[in-house]
């Protein structure tokens, strides 16, 4: 069975990418373009681990964050915030909202890729992705 992976990020670029990157390691993706979309997306999918980046219009992940931690039907999905807010405070900032883990942007894919599949229990390496980008893929 494939696990479901919500990606909410407003960067296409970035976006794709990541998408791109699980589909090959056989994950089942949803996406939203921010907070609001995501925390809908995360109601009707039922996503297996949400990947949230944190600056979005419409909504923003610290209250996209704390509305999927709030609700009964999406407190437990982990929600892995995936951010260039690196600055001091930011980390705190965020885990305060609810998240399980914090990642700063610029992200090593084939790192995330490996971390992903420790979430899941896999561990397998994600050779063939990172193959495709000598020197490692950067986000």
């Amino acid at each position: 069975m494939k696990h479901t992976i919500l990606i909410v990020e407003d960067d296409p670029l970035n976006k794709k990418l990541l998408f791109e990157l699980l589909v090959l390691k056989g994950f089942r993706i949803v996406e939203a373009c921010d907070g609001k979309e995501g925390v809908e997306q995360a109601i009707t999918q039922m996503p297996a681990l949400i990947l949230m980046d944190i600056h979005m219009p419409e909504q923003d992940g610290f209250g996209a964050i704390q509305t999927l931690k709030a609700d009964l039907r999406t407190h437990t999905i982990p929600v892995w915030v995936l951010t260039s807010c690196a600055m001091t405070g930011d980390e705190a900032r965020i885990r305060e909202c609810g998240c399980d883990e914090y990642i700063t942007k610029p992200l090593d894919l084939c790192a995330l890729l490996v971390r992903i599949g420790r979430h899941f229990g896999t561990t397998d390496q994600p050779a063939a992705p990172c193959e495709a980008y000598p020197g490692g893929p950067r986000l």
